[in-house]
């Protein structure tokens, strides 16, 4: 019997939450490593400057695959001895576009848990990242009309949090954040004044790895080792 009555709102991310995100950009990071192929830094190195340039686009741009897109290139740049070409740029890019072109796929047990918690309870999907990729994403995926609510934002921090919370007049004591990144979707949630789900993913992107915070009195922090494993709680 689930722990929680009915009538919980539950905010759920989307990519590594929902589906599978993160490892098509990690093979995409290898191709990109493997294309540079650099003669005195290691790959571990390679990838600290990439993160480093993800770092700086992402506070420019924000986030998505053409941002992805413009942290491979000027990685390359930073590295290379020599002057990028239009061929060079085109190469680059292929790596990003593989991760566009594929399929979504969908963490084990997602469509029947979201059947089942959807009877009981008000789902909002609360991702980050471009609007047309994430809700694209959301339309293929085939889970859309299990939300009453999509909100796609910029950052997912706790002003960020108490904004959604004042938008869909949420309860906190009665509302709960769900996702594999204690970044973004744990600790903020916990700082805003909601409740938490962590959902341990093996490949979370390592830009959001961060140490769980301990939730303040009077708050809960769950952490699950799969997705289905919200029904016995909810």
């Amino acid at each position: 019997m689930p722990q929680f009555p009915p009538n919980q709102t539950l905010l759920i991310d989307a990519d590594d939450t929902l589906w599978e995100n993160n490892i098509y950009f990690e093979r995409a990071i290898a191709a990109f490593i493997s294309y540079l192929d650099h003669q005195t830094h290691t790959p571990a190195e390679v990838r600290a400057v990439l993160n480093a340039c993800e770092h700086q686009t992402i506070a420019a741009h924000g986030y998505g695959l053409s941002s992805f897109r413009q942290s491979l290139v000027n990685c390359y740049c930073r590295l290379t001895t020599h002057p990028i070409t239009d061929e060079h740029v085109s190469c680059i890019h292929g790596f990003a576009g593989i991760i566009n072109e594929h399929p979504i796929e969908l963490l084990p047990g997602v469509a029947e848990t979201l059947v089942s918690l959807s009877t009981r309870h008000r789902l909002i999907l609360m991702t980050k990242g471009d609007l047309a990729e994430q809700t694209g994403k959301l339309q293929r995926s085939g889970l859309a009309p299990h939300f009453s609510a999509v909100e796609v934002v910029a950052e997912k921090d706790p002003a960020t949090y108490r904004a959604i919370i004042a938008r869909h007049n949420l309860t906190p004591a009665t509302s709960w954040m769900i996702g594999n990144s204690p970044k973004s979707d744990i600790n903020p949630a916990l700082a805003a004044g909601l409740h938490a789900v962590f959902l341990f993913h093996s490949s979370t992107w390592t830009l959001e790895h961060a140490a769980l915070s301990t939730p303040p009195p009077g708050q809960q922090l769950i952490e699950l080792d799969a997705f289905t494993k919200l029904r016995e709680i909810f």
